[in-house]
């Protein structure tokens, strides 16, 4: 095994294109050690230069897996109260959600179980001389943080099984209104690509995001900077990783930069700066997207090998492990100790790691900007079925939550007689010509605009099937992914779900809001025509997307394919 060395990128103008979907960012920053203009693609290629350079830096794609392990490590490593509470004040805490986010929690199955949603986020911060270190930049050590791996962890309901979906960081989203937690600064909603929610309010605001984009409910939130993850890695001992081909991720004529990675076709055993240049590699792939599958290759492998050992039974390995980890952490405030920590990383270990799906969200090439993404239409099957708790794989059924059939989605309710909201039936609602609904045409989504009148519309269906007092809200189109009908207090639960099922839209559907002063029926991008709520096709455990590269954490025989130019 011949172990390359991490160097600093060179810097040549132009950006990288390569034939089989290498990308810059078009933000300035780069993984592997260049800004967006510091990059040439190969022959033929073509790209944009971006306005904005950042220097080189290292270390970044080591985060993402770091966190992980730190959420399975931490809290079985305290011997006393002193070493507890030492840890405890290692751990640094934010805001849970500081955006405007309309998500709710996924009501309990028929055994009282309730799906866990963690967001991990890499942060490039450089607020600390360790981190500078590690990264480089230290002229930008004032900069926001860009939140450039970003990744959502959905623990199944009863706990059998786990979904984990990566979103590419040059991904343009809409990013809701927010507000900074520390400094208490307003930065209206945009349009732009995701990773820069984390500068418009903290990990809180692309908590947010992810919220509007996927309709899911999120727990909790964890970053992780550069200090700490390259000791935490080699604690694990190495990880294997598999080639198919000779690979050597090295500078090319018109193409600087490179991880200086450099493998014999086969597996090998990594750690240190070589798995660092693991996941940092992007030219040998050929793409990010492909990138990304490397890392869910090396987090598998790295979770089999964490079961393998005796890590959570060696004191002396976790103590180390969980001083490192606490001090690199980041987590919303309702993680605040090293116990939940530790409860929350005992539910992650309990998954098999063949019930383990490691996915990256569907995309398409934005046409405002041939180096950033749109999130594909397929990706909205994934987002059901994380809101829906089906499972990613086939071997538990429909899910833990049970799947939401047909009968659900035609208003039949699930919940034990209650709406999402905790209302029951035994609300009687007042006479249709009584009730009052404002209709919202809230038809935009991620990749395509608002259907113009559909407000209006939906009013005059309800007028039509008696709603004499239905409007509708002349304001600007809102953005939400699915249809809702929402209430600001109880009185009102049983008029909302009739206006629910006279339009055919799901009991699940109907939430109780503070945001809303009457009935509002919010008709989503679910529903872009029609007069009636279509009926929509819940997916069966296992039905993903095609394009979702997905990858099982069982699977040990997986080897990547090296891009000719970096074969050797």
């Amino acid at each position: 095994m011949t172990q390359g060395s991490v160097h600093e990128e060179g810097t040549r103008r132009g950006t990288v294109r390569h034939a089989r979907g290498g990308r810059n960012t078009g933000d300035g920053r780069d993984d592997d050690g260049t800004g967006t203009a510091d990059r040439q693609g190969p022959p033929g290629g073509r790209g944009k230069r971006s306005e904005r350079r950042r220097p080189g830096r290292k270390h970044r794609a080591l985060r993402w897996s770091a966190t992980t392990l730190a959420v399975l490590i931490l809290g079985t490593a305290g011997a006393g109260y002193l070493y507890y509470e030492h840890l405890n004040g290692n751990i640094e805490k934010g805001e849970r959600s500081s955006g405007d986010s309309k998500a709710h929690r996924t009501e309990p199955n028929a055994a009282g179980q309730t799906p866990l949603n963690i967001l991990l986020l890499g942060s490039d911060s450089r607020a600390s001389d360790a981190n500078v270190a590690l990264g480089g930049g230290k002229d930008h050590r004032d900069n926001p943080p860009l939140a450039d791996v970003q990744m959502l962890i959905h623990l199944a309901a009863d706990r059998k099984s786990a979904a984990v979906v990566s979103i590419p960081r040059d991904t343009r989203v809409d990013i809701p209104a927010c507000k900074d937690p520390d400094t208490g600064e307003k930065f209206g909603a945009t349009n732009a690509i995701i990773n820069g929610s984390l500068a418009r309010g903290g990990a809180g605001c692309t908590l947010a995001t992810w919220e509007n984009l996927t309709g899911v409910y999120i727990d909790h939130w964890m970053t992780i900077d550069f200090a700490g993850v390259v000791s935490m890695a080699d604690a694990v001992g190495g990880v294997e990783v598999c080639v198919n081909q000779n690979v050597s991720d090295r500078p090319l004529p018109g193409v600087p930069g490179g991880s200086g990675l450099k493998l014999t076709a086969g597996s090998h055993k990594v750690q240190g700066e070589q798995a660092l240049q693991w996941l940092r590699t992007r030219h040998a792939w050929g793409s990010d997207p492909l990138r990304a599958r490397a890392q869910h290759m090396y987090m598998n492998s790295m979770i089999r090998t964490l079961k393998s050992q005796n890590v959570f039974t060696d004191a002396g390995r976790l103590m180390n492990l969980a001083e490192s980890a606490t001090k690199s952490l980041t987590v919303s405030e309702e993680l605040d100790t090293v116990k939940k920590l530790y409860d929350l990383g005992m539910q992650l270990k309990t998954v098999p790691t063949d019930r383990l799906t490691m996915t990256t969200i569907p995309t398409v090439q934005d046409p405002q900007d041939e180096n950033h993404l749109l999130p594909a239409d397929s990706a909205d099957k994934m987002w059901a079925m994380l809101r829906d708790d089906v499972p990613f794989d086939d071997k538990g059924g429909k899910g833990s939550a049970g799947g939401k059939g047909d009968k659900d989605q035609q208003g039949s309710d699930r919940n034990g007689g209650k709406d999402a909201a905790g209302g029951t039936p035994s609300d009687e609602p007042a006479a249709d010509a009584e009730i009052g609904v404002l209709v919202q045409n809230a038809t935009r989504s991620a990749t395509l605009g608002p259907v113009s009148g559909r407000a209006g519309a939906v009013a005059g269906t309800l007028v039509d099937k008696g709603f004499t007092r239905a409007t509708k809200d002349t304001s600007a189109a809102l953005s939400e992914e699915r249809t809702v009908v929402r209430y600001p207090d109880d009185a009102l639960a049983g008029d909302a779900r009739r206006v629910a099922e006279a339009m055919g839209i799901p009991a699940n559907a109907v939430r109780k809001s503070t945001d809303v002063s009457g009935i509002t029926l919010v008709v989503g991008a679910d529903w872009r025509s029609g007069t009636s709520y279509p009926k929509q096709k819940t997916p069966e455990a296992g039905d993903l997307p095609k394009d979702s590269d997905a990858l099982n954490g069982s699977d040990a025989g997986t080897c990547m394919d090296v891009y000719k130019p970096y074969r050797w």
